[in-house]
């Protein structure tokens, strides 16, 4: 009997590591303002993505975020109820998701938003509507040429 309990205790023991493994994993996603770039790891793999994010007169917030809420599709009330598919909002009204001004992407060209194309927004979308994420949006370091 004592060793059936110990066995009980230890497969116990590693469920709950592998739930709590499992509630760690999430999509890491990295936005870089100054190359307009968004690196995404996730269960499923690793991916680079072109982005826009705020133009001249706008910004987009800097920082370590999670995500708030997310809609299949959102229409910005701000915005001339514009399209914005598969939104993850991070903070408040700003959120990433799909455009179909695709020519933009790689430039700032957003009121503050994170920008991409929709089939790169659905696809990160699902990722993280499985696997919860965390976002972090950086500039990175100048570079100045070498004399």
């Amino acid at each position: 009997m004592k060793k059936s309990l110990n066995c009980a205790l230890v497969a116990g023991a590693l469920s709950v590591f592998a739930f709590t493994a499992a509630a760690k994993a999430e999509v890491v996603i990295d936005v870089d303002l100054t190359t307009q770039n968004m690196h995404v790891e996730s269960a499923t793999g690793s991916y680079d993505w072109p982005v826009s994010t705020a133009r001249a007169g706008f910004t987009t917030p800097h920082g370590h975020f999670a995500p708030i809420g997310m809609e299949r599709m959102h229409y910005s009330k701000k915005y001339h109820n514009s399209p914005m598919p598969y939104s993850i909002f991070f903070r408040g009204g700003y959120a990433i998701h799909g455009t179909y001004a695709l020519s933009a992407l790689g430039t700032p060209a957003s009121h503050g938003c994170v920008r991409l194309s929709p089939e790169h927004a659905k696809m990160l979308y699902e990722m993280v509507q499985n696997e919860g994420a965390s976002i972090s949006i950086v500039s990175s370091p100048a570079r100045y040429a070498s004399r």
